[in-house]
């Protein structure tokens, strides 16, 4: 996709972190926006400073309250972005949450929020807007938001883990099936590492068993990207038709080890 101008992005967790930085990103490019979060979140505070930043662009900005872990929500962010733009070109499922502990001890509930919102969410997402993005025939794309844990495990994230390695098959089968129903639709898979948000903060405030989520920020901060950086590499993404997006090009020394281990660990049988 290479024209964005007068193009309706839709952007879900869009009231903070990441997702705020894109629609930003999507604002100044001159895109019509749709930002989705949470009834309970800034969102409206959100849309009124991006309409006060971009506000000579030429973009509209709509608000839809959503939680994407609920189908009904989502059929109805899609709903009312074809009534006031006509349909989607860019669908980002951003919207996230997570929790820490050891597997055994993370609650059942928790473990079923942390699915609904990470991964439920943006299965949802695709099946609430590809349909009309295929029929439409318009050049589009779609960014889910994974992470490197969702490439390499890591303990104490069991149920982000999990979470985020599923958003990272959903999305390697859907651009296989994009590309085989000959659609002009590209994706990304998002693999964000050390990116300062306020994921831990809400997910403190809104996790159902009500354990606190640790705030400790493991990692060099030297190293961390923020969540703008993070914005323009997934414009440059979509206008390179980029699928694989990680935020920090070294962590590939331990995807490369990941996969060595893998294949060294099943040699190839004894041919016959």
């Amino acid at each position: 996709m290479k024209e964005f101008r007068g193009r309706v992005a839709v952007v879900t967790g869009a009231a903070s972190g990441i997702g705020f930085a894109l629609c930003q990103r999507f604002a100044a490019e001159g895109m019509h926006l749709v930002m989705a979060d949470l009834p309970d979140s800034p969102l409206d505070s959100a849309a009124t400073k991006l309409r006060a930043e971009f506000s000579a662009a030429g973009g509209e900005v709509l608000t839809q309250p959503t939680d994407v872990a609920r189908w009904d929500d989502v059929a109805a962010l899609a709903a009312a972005t074809k009534a006031k733009f006509g349909g989607a070109h860019i669908v980002c499922n951003n919207a996230g949450v997570r929790t820490m502990g050891s597997i055994w001890n993370v609650s059942l509930e928790d473990w079923h929020w942390v699915i609904g919102i990470n991964l439920w969410g943006v299965i949802h997402g695709i099946k609430a807007f590809a349909p009309e993005m295929i029929a439409r025939g318009e050049p589009g794309h779609f960014v889910n938001t994974a992470s490197t844990v969702g490439l390499v495990a890591m303990p104490d994230n069991g149920p982000y883990s999990a979470s985020k390695f599923g958003v990272v098959g959903v999305s390697e089968s859907l651009l296989d099936e994009l590309r085989l129903a000959g659609a002009p639709i590209g994706v990304t898979v998002l693999c964000p590492n050390r990116v300062p948000t306020q994921i831990r903060q809400n997910s403190n405030r809104r996790r159902p068993s009500g354990e606190p989520v640790s705030t400790h920020q493991s990692g060099d901060a030297a190293r961390a990207v923020q969540a703008p950086g993070v914005a323009a590499m997934v414009l440059d993404a979509i206008r390179l038709d980029r699928f694989w997006l990680l935020t920090h090009p070294e962590f590939g020394d331990e995807l490369y080890s990941r996969t060595r281990n893998i294949v060294e660990s099943n040699p190839a049988p004894p041919r016959a």
